[in-house]
């Protein structure tokens, strides 16, 4: 280099000032500010392909300024959004497409945010992509969940979600995949808690699906996350292998236990309305009882009061006239012979044929 110290014992220092053998010069032997920066001009020249002059020097400079420059335009495609950072924090986001620009690095930084792609994400299962396909890993750390039962349900869910503020989803949270998720099995594994298994296996996954959702967004919006979430859905839901046979055990006297309560339900929708019938039944027959013996009743003292009344008016024609009414009433039905008491001095003795009269048939 032309600093190097020549060999020779001159007892120059690299400056070319002289000094020590050892190359220390002393205190009025330091270098010249000067000489320091026409040494590396001449150097520089000297380095320069054709030897450069000075314009052209300027002129390099110029157009490698020119195109650091030139390296902070950038375009915004439709359903993407630039944010913008000056010296780091956050300065302005573009959210129309078209062409723009900042300051290049290391004054400002532009990071693109596509808002409009709808992402995909997995809980319980991964996608391996291979020659073949795609096939599906099942995850257990992630599917086994527990029910309010206490039973243990396979879940695989599909998460579908996409940014709805840029500059959120860049700066308010951190490791955004890893934090969606782990919210998405919280919310996933509470509302599975708070639910029986039989209807999350049958009719309402989607209910179950639904309720997560509204979880999973609620505790994204509290955490500012910038991130929507499109739908959840239940790809499988079964019961674990290990519990199946239990399961099938418990559900068969589930089943069992409805028929039974299904007979019951039948036998008591027959017999409620047949007693209640015939309840209503003996309560009018016993108010027509009621009824006509009161009836019968007053008919009687009334009739009772009128023969009173007429006896005591007439005694001795009521008397007879009670006299024969008991007497026809009492022999309306026995067989009479009927004798003239006349020619009774005659001496002749009557005969009565009594055992014929009691034959049946028997004339009068």
């Amino acid at each position: 280099m032309p600093w190097e110290n020549k060999s020779g014992g001159n007892g120059k220092n690299p400056w070319g000032k002289p000094g020590n053998d050892d190359g220390r010069g002393s205190h009025d032997d330091q270098p010249d500010l000067d000489d320091i920066l026409r040494n590396a001009r001449d150097n520089f020249r000297t380095a320069m392909p054709g030897n450069f002059g000075g314009g052209k020097v300027l002129l390099v400079i110029v157009g490698i300024v020119m195109l650091w420059l030139a390296s902070g335009f950038y375009i915004v495609n439709p359903g993407e959004h630039m944010v913008v950072q000056r010296f780091g924090a956050w300065d302005r986001t573009q959210t129309n497409e078209g062409l723009g620009y900042h300051f290049p690095a290391p004054i400002e930084n532009s990071t693109k945010v596509n808002v409009n792609s709808l992402r995909r994400m997995t809980i319980g299962f991964s996608d391996r992509f291979s020659r073949g396909g795609t096939q599906t890993q099942n995850v257990p750390e992630e599917s086994l969940m527990l029910t309010s039962d206490r039973n243990i349900v396979d879940l695989d869910l599909v998460i579908l979600w996409n940014i709805k503020s840029s500059e959120d989803f860049l700066f308010e949270i951190q490791g955004q995949q890893n934090t969606i998720k782990k919210v998405a099995e919280s919310a996933i594994r509470e509302v599975v808690g708070q639910t029986n298994m039989f209807p999350i296996i049958t009719t309402d996954r989607e209910q179950v699906a639904q309720n997560a959702q509204n979880i999973i967004q609620q505790n994204l919006d509290e955490y500012n996350s910038g991130v929507n979430i499109n739908q959840v859905l239940i790809q499988q839901a079964e019961v674990h292998p290990d519990v199946q046979d239990a399961f099938q055990d418990v559900q068969s006297a589930k089943q069992d236990a409805e028929d039974v309560q299904n007979r019951a339900e039948a036998y008591r929708e027959d017999i409620i309305p047949r007693a209640r019938g015939e309840a209503i039944k003996l309560k009018q027959e016993a108010e027509a009882y009621r009824q006509s013996t009161v009836a019968r009743a007053t008919g009687d003292a009334d009739r009772f009061n009128s023969v009173y009344q007429a006896y005591i008016t007439g005694r001795d024609v009521t008397r007879e006239r009670i006299f024969i009414e008991t007497m026809e009433e009492v022999l309306n039905n026995a067989s009479k012979i009927i004798m003239d008491n006349q020619g009774s001095g005659t001496g002749v003795v009557p005969y009565l044929p009594l055992n014929e009269l009691r034959r049946p048939g028997s004339a009068q």
